[in-house]
């Protein structure tokens, strides 16, 4: 008898154990709806209020939506699971075969993403791609024509096609290592598992048909890329920390007397009275009457843009009133503003806009918003809203982004800035991601994968060894959203290297020059989604035949070293019809693979080659850049400042190739936000060949009441 009690007992425990591990895994049905043409929302759990989309109060871009049509979901729903757990939410994509993955945020040394297990976590790039970067954006693209997007403000743990469930439907051949030499360390995986530290989580399902659909959608999804103003696109200094007014505008001057471009000049932290933390106040001693600073750079035509982080110094005048609305822990000893907090950002954005926006600064660089961990606020610290820590690290940069730009909308002025952190929703924000990393490759990395992440970024110039490096390096910034030298510790000049300054001064007057194709491709971004730099993978007619690089490691140190595929990480496109592959200091010459279709030497016109690999030399002085045929290239005169609101300007439009084609060119007031309204126009270029086998060329005029700012045109055929 005791022992069949002791059998029930045994038996009821336990059913209740297993009860409770039944109740703690708890399958979620996801229910998905269509919320835009081609974009469907599913739900699992109970997500949290707190998330990306509303950190950044982002908008779908609707219209330009509803143009990129309809399309079915692209993958098997059945197949996409969700799964609570220890108040986790375990998310589970399926993968097939030959399947790559892009994204997953701002990597620096990676393009594919298949087989990585990262956790993306805002940080500044630490030298490795493990998730930790300053924009951690949890979306991903498939090279079979979808995206998925996590509406996350958590750390996510995202195992790319990494691991191996025990019940998978396609899994991995089981090999013996002693015999075949085909076993990997890395088995073959059919999914792509998230793990969401939360109790449910909003899920975006983007779909082509083409990867580049999919970026669009996602990037219109985000309310559509940001349109900087015309002189955003010029050329930018940022001078020594501890400059003074008078120099300056000396500086400013000397620019002006050699004949470099500058548009906007930036002040490092030595303009305010206190920096780290710091005082939002200027310094009295160098900046005596920021107004008349201000007001006569603007007259030579240069606008002024401000180093800043938001961390507020006791010295500062809002301290008092932002006080109550910070966390419980400082950075560099000042008080970290919670910017959920209308007291705080009206305090903190109300003394900017008193001092700085309205005496005609015209942006700001915001810094140190990203980590490192030493310096910035535990995970541990609370906030007065009840905003985690955590949340707030992977939110930060998108708030101030958000209402740093709410200032000059406020005043139909738009700006274009510096950010050292964002994340999914920051697309539609006027602003460029830089760091304190200077490896010049892997910024052409960043440049090549921001186009998936959905942000800005500017592989800027600071310093160099050599001459060979300053001119390589300002070669990449002319081909980027932002022609920028950082000179804040260096003091460095674009004329600093004596032996490369006219091949520089040349660049930057380039840089001027294709302003009106600069500007219409970010009018793409805008109106379209479409990246104004972006991955070779997201060109028609790219294929890379991709090859496993050899195992060098010493297997003794390492016995589950793997091969590694070669990726393409050093070529991209550049608004509609560029090609661009930048050389790095040391090298002479370099390989190009060409897309299907003809291309062309950008400086030339000359037939390059078609879908191959070439090879070229092309000499210190240039820069590799290949325009597809019908390539379509409008320039204006190699002004040193960009035009202003109003102010017609010359355009000569270069054809390429042996296909005639179609072109629109953006025009608008080149400042404001009236092109919201409507205030906007483009104007068709057409090139064709006549009866007599010539080129000709036209361009429609410009519609009545509408932004009409393009002079006298005439027309060069590249391609004779």
């Amino acid at each position: 008898m005791r022992i069949h009690i002791h059998c029930y007992i045994k038996k009821i425990i336990f059913g209740i154990v297993f009860l409770s591990w039944a109740c703690s895994i708890n399958a979620q049905e996801i229910q998905w709806t269509e919320i835009q043409p081609g974009i469907w929302k599913g739900v699992a759990g109970k997500p949290e209020v707190y998330d990306l989309l509303k950190a950044s109060g982002v908008v779908p871009f609707q219209q330009a939506l509803a143009k990129l049509g309809s399309a079915s979901f692209p993958l098997s729903q059945k197949e996409i699971s969700a799964t609570l757990n220890d108040g986790k939410t375990y998310l589970h994509f399926p993968l097939q075969k030959e399947e790559q993955l892009f994204g997953f945020g701002l990597n620096f040394q990676t393009i594919y993403q298949r087989g990585k297990i990262l956790q993306l976590h805002v940080d500044h790039f630490g030298g490795k791609d493990n998730g930790r970067t300053h924009s951690p954006t949890p979306f991903y693209v498939s090279s079979k024509g979808y995206g998925v997007f996590i509406n996350s403000a958590r750390y996510l743990q995202v195992y790319a096609g990494s691991a191996v469930r025990r019940d998978s439907e396609h899994p991995p051949v089981e090999k013996d290592r002693n015999t075949d030499k085909s076993w990997s360390s890395r088995p073959y995986s059919d999914a792509v598992d998230i793990l969401v530290p939360a109790n449910g989580v909003e899920i975006y399902v983007f779909a082509g048909p083409t990867m580049l659909d999919v970026v669009k959608r996602f990037n219109l999804f985000n309310g559509g890329g940001c349109l900087p103003p015309r002189w955003g696109l010029g050329f930018t200094q940022r001078v020594k920390s501890l400059y003074k007014a008078e120099e300056v505008k000396a500086e400013a001057t000397a620019f002006r007397d050699k004949g470099f471009p500058l548009d906007f000049i930036g002040l490092e932290p030595g303009w305010q009275s206190k920096a780290y933390p710091c005082s939002f106040e200027w310094d009295s001693t160098r900046y005596p009457d920021p107004a008349g600073f201000v007001k006569e750079l603007l007259t030579m035509g240069v606008r002024v843009n401000l180093w800043t982080n938001p961390y507020v110094s006791s010295q500062s005048p809002v301290y008092n009133a932002i006080r109550p609305y910070t966390g419980s822990h400082t950075v560099w000893v000042g008080g970290v503003p919670d910017l959920t907090m209308e007291p705080a950002r009206k305090a903190l954005f109300g003394q900017l806009q008193k001092s700085q926006v309205n005496i005609g600064v015209s942006g700001y660089k915001i810094d140190e918003v990203d980590g490192y961990d030493h310096y910035l606020w535990p995970d541990v610290a609370t906030f007065p809203s009840g905003t985690t820590a955590e949340q707030m690290r992977q939110t930060f940069g998108l708030l101030v982004q958000r209402y740093s730009t709410d200032m000059f909308r406020a005043q139909n002025k738009r700006t274009y800035g510096l950010v050292r952190a964002s994340n999914g929703g920051g697309t539609s924000f006027p602003y460029v991601i830089y760091n304190d990393y200077y490896n010049h490759e892997d910024f052409i990395t960043a440049l090549i994968n921001s186009g998936f992440a959905g942000v800005l970024w500017t592989p800027e110039v600071r310093a160099s060894k050599t001459p060979e490096e300053w001119l390589r390096r300002f070669q990449t910034v002319v081909f980027s959203p932002m022609a920028m030298i950082n000179a804040w510790s260096s003091g460095t000049k674009p004329w600093s290297y004596p032996e490369v300054a006219e091949q520089v001064q040349q660049l930057a007057l380039l840089r001027m020059r294709m302003m009106p194709y600069w500007y219409s491709a970010f009018a793409r971004y805008h109106f379209e989604g479409l990246p104004p730099f972006r991955a070779m993978n997201l060109e028609e007619g790219f294929a890379q035949d991709v090859k496993k690089d050899a195992v060098n490691s010493n297997l003794e140190e390492n016995p589950y070293a793997e091969a590694t595929a070669k990726e393409i990480r050093d070529q991209y496109m550049a608004g509609d019809y560029l090609l661009v592959a930048p050389l790095f200091a040391g090298q002479t010459t370099r390989k190009v693979i060409l897309p299907k279709g003809k291309w062309y030497d950008f400086y030339t016109g000359q037939y390059a080659g078609n879908g191959e690999v070439i090879t070229v030399t092309p000499g210190l002085d240039k820069i590799p850049v290949y325009v597809k045929d019908g390539g379509i290239i409008p320039m204006m005169p190699a002004l040193l400042h960009a035009p202003k609101a109003g102010e017609k300007t010359d355009i000569e439009i270069w054809h390429y190739g042996e296909k005639g084609s179609t072109y629109q060119l953006y025009d608008d007031d080149g400042e404001s936000y009236d092109y919201e309204k409507g205030s906007f126009s483009w104007r068709a270029i057409t090139v064709s060949k006549g009866k007599d086998g010539k080129w000709q060329g036209n361009i429609s005029n410009a519609e009545k009441g509408k932004p009409d700012n393009i002079g006298k045109v005439t027309w060069k055929f590249m391609t004779k």
